[in-house]
Formats: C-alpha cells, structure tokens, sequence
C-alpha cells in the first residue's frame, strides 16, 4: 500500500463539509478529522473511475469497493469495513481528538482499474448535522415546532460538547507547556553546572601547571 497522504480537516462551526480527491491503484488517502467526545460522524461517498478513452470521469461499476477504516486518537481501530463503489459509513467517537479516516479501493479486483484513477467525492456530516431529520420527523410523528425544538437541543448539545473538547485541549497545551518549561529549567540548570565544573577544573588545572614550572 502506498504512503498515505494526510489532510487536516479542521473543525469548524458548519459541521458538515465536502470534497473530492483521486487515488490511483494502490494509493490511500487518509484524513484527520478532530471530533468531540461521543459525536457521531456520518460519511457519504461515491467513486467515478477515468475513462481513458472517453477521458472522462465515469459513475464506477458496482464491483469496484472501497475500504474505510477509521481510528481514534490511541491508534484504536474504530470501524474498518469494505463497501462499495457508492456508500455511507458511520461511527461514534468515544474520546476526543484527532480521528484517522483512511480510504482506498479494492483495485486489484478490478484488472480494468489498474494503472488508472479513480475520483471519490466525500460529504462528512459531524454532530447534529449528521441527523436526518426529515427522517425523524415521520419516525416519531413530530410536528414542525417539535422539530425545530429538537434541532435546537441537538445543537445545545453539539456546542456543549465541542466546548468540552475545546477545554481538553487547553488541559493538554497547558499540561505540555509546563512539562516544556521544566525540561528548558532542568537543562539551564544542567548548562550551569557544567559550565561551573568546567571553571572549577580549568582553574585547578592552570594552578597545578603554575606550581609544576614554580611560577607561584
């Protein structure tokens, strides 16, 4: 497998956002996605494969897969699942920080692919966004001003957790920040010492060099 590429996708306030990338045969692309603790991360996708003929991007034949797998801040594997050319994944984060998302095909069962590239267009819904709620509103019979009013919750919610994880990283930089300023301190007292050795020795060295040619 190639050398993934790694793209930081930062959290923003939209939630949601999307994008599109080519892979050649045995390429995988990864991303960084920084997710709140107990979020639930919805990814859509769907693959073209180039026609070298047409030159052209094309909707991929169904037996063309794709492999997603995901891992959390530790380097736990998360979700790792095969799908096929046009798919959806879903996982729930279970700590907060920077989640791995790696994507790469199943070109070498497709000798047709080989040599070629493939475009995959990728949506990440992260939090609230990843909702359906049309969906919910027929599951459970909700009027439009319940509806809203879940929306809000959902969001309250959503804030409330992306404020957690904002007040984890602070704890982390602070706790390194210190750890960095004590490692600095230990090594300047370090320096210090060895310079004051130093002296000391090269002192005692020009007095007994002195003593030797009874110059004192």
């Amino acid at each position: 497998m190639g050398r993934p590429a790694l793209l930081l996708l930062a959290l923003c306030a939209a939630g949601a956002r999307g994008l599109y990338f080519h892979i050649g045969e045995t390429e995988k692309r990864c991303f960084i996605e920084e997710i709140p603790d107990e979020t639930m991360v919805i990814g859509n996708y769907r693959t073209q494969m180039w026609d070298k003929q047409k030159e052209v991007f094309l909707p991929s034949t169904p037996g063309l897969g794709m492999h997603v797998e995901v891992k959390d801040p530790e380097g736990k594997v998360v979700l790792s699942r095969q799908y096929g050319s046009e798919g959806r994944f879903t996982f729930t984060s279970h700590m907060p920080g920077d989640h791995q998302i790696c994507l790469h095909s199943n070109s070498t069962r497709m000798a047709l692919f080989a040599g070629g590239r493939l475009r995959v267009h990728l949506d990440i819904q992260v939090g609230e966004h990843a909702n359906n709620y049309p969906e919910i509103a027929a599951k459970d019979k909700l009027t439009e001003l319940q509806l809203r009013a879940r929306q809000l919750l959902d969001q309250v919610e959503q804030i409330q957790k992306e404020q957690d994880y904002q007040r984890y990283r602070e704890e982390r930089f602070r706790l390194t920040s210190e750890s960095t300023n004590q490692r600095v301190l230990w090594w300047s007292i370090a320096q210090t010492a060895i310079l004051l050795l130093t002296g000391i020795w090269q002192m005692r060295h020009l007095k007994s060099f002195f003593e030797a040619k009874k110059l004192v």
